[in-house]
């Protein structure tokens, strides 16, 4: 039992550090699209789509090539926390797309 709290407890670790380096990557990518002051008299709304579909993209892109080498590097009894960590991954997306803006 200790074996699996702490596998999981490694497997928050990496997924932590995954996280962080996809965000402030995708920040960097993303940062010369849109415009920061949403309260503008012309219409923002293009270029923030554009970041926003772009942004989730690239993300969604990070993710599978994530899951390939991940599901490809485990033993087979690790697995199954796989989609745990994906399903978390795309709900920590929405909140990472509400802090790129």
């Amino acid at each position: 039992m200790a074996a699996n709290a702490r596998n999981r407890l490694y497997g928050l670790l990496y997924f932590i550090i995954f996280e962080t380096v996809v965000f402030f990557g995708l920040r960097y990518l993303v940062s010369g699209m849109g415009l920061d002051n949403q309260y503008q008299a012309e219409n923002t709304i293009v270029p923030n789509w554009v970041k926003a579909v772009t942004f989730i993209l690239l993300y969604i892109l990070c993710v599978l090539i994530a899951i390939v080498l991940v599901s490809n590097l485990v033993p087979s009894k690790h697995r199954g926390q796989l989609m745990t960590w994906v399903y978390l991954a795309l709900a920590g997306m929405l909140v990472m797309l509400a802090l790129i803006f």
